[in-house]
């Protein structure tokens, strides 16, 4: 296993796997009340077969090179996450989504974590847009993606029905030579 530093206060990008599914679950149950107003993720890990069940589907993702999962710890601990939702080398388009506890917040981690998913993705893989979506009522990761030098695309509106309220979804994107200019 691997773990890739995000900077000098302790936190770590490692792949989330099928063996640490207790771990994650225990996780999921911290960042539940954070997460869970914007999207079903927490939702999807509720048991430990849950929870080794969506691990096992983003094992079959990155095997099949289409998604990848990894998570941020901080100090040891499962703190969040961070994801190629969607991995499409055919067309060199990608999605980051991210989820966090509590412990986590205002410390910087998710955007440090996605800029690392952003330059692995274009530089190694080739990749040419990478996108983020977000409710756009979820103003802290909307300020992610413009802490990561996006442009908003634009709103779909009502796109999604969650929890019996549509939302409003906001695209926001980098492609590759905006990346590279902007890294230097």
């Amino acid at each position: 296993m691997f773990a890739v530093p995000l900077g000098d206060d302790g936190a770590e990008l490692r792949p989330l796997e099928i063996w640490q599914a207790e771990e994650f679950l225990a996780h999921m149950d911290r960042a539940r009340d954070l997460v869970d107003p914007w999207t079903p993720f927490a939702g999807f890990a509720t048991d430990l077969e849950s929870a080794r069940a969506l691990l096992q589907r983003y094992a079959e993702k990155q095997a099949a090179d289409t998604g990848r999962l990894y998570g941020i710890w901080l100090d040891g601990t499962l703190v969040g996450g961070v994801l190629f939702r969607i991995f499409d080398t055919g067309s060199g388009n990608c999605e980051i989504g991210c989820w966090l506890e509590p412990a986590g917040e205002g410390r910087g981690l998710v955007t440090r974590a996605a800029r690392k998913l952003i330059d692995w993705a274009i530089e190694e893989r080739g990749m040419h847009r990478v996108e983020w979506h977000a409710s756009a009522a979820n103003t802290r990761s909307v300020a992610v993606a413009k802490r990561l030098g996006m442009t908003r695309d634009g709103v779909l509106r009502q796109n999604y029905l969650y929890r019996g309220v549509r939302h409003d979804s906001e695209i926001w994107s980098v492609l590759a030579p905006e990346w590279r200019a902007q890294r230097g």
